[in-house]
């Protein structure tokens, strides 16, 4: 896990050193491609799983449970975050 977050960090902080570099601007589709792909996979994964599919009933509401929660945190940390972002420029312009 650990190893996940460093990389994430690291890709982040390279991310912030390289945002005016050109080759950068097509990434986005390229990304959001990826991440599409690892869904698809990651779905496959779990339907071949004999054990995750015959403990669906059983796990389900609590898989659920948790999906519901995390895109709702999701949501409200987004929200908050634009909120921040907005505000802040609306005082710089001031």
């Amino acid at each position: 896990m650990f190893s996940i977050i460093l990389t994430l960090a690291l890709g982040g902080a390279l991310g912030y050193v390289l945002r005016r570099a050109a080759f950068l601007r097509g990434i986005e589709k390229s990304t959001s491609f990826t991440v599409c792909l690892l869904l698809f996979v990651l779905g496959l994964s779990v339907g071949s799983n004999r054990l995750i599919i015959d403990n669906l009933a059983r796990l389900g509401w609590q898989a659920a449970l948790l999906a519901a929660a995390g895109t709702a945190g999701s949501i409200v940390a987004a929200s908050l975050a634009v909120r921040l972002y907005n505000k802040k420029r609306k005082e710089e312009r001031a």
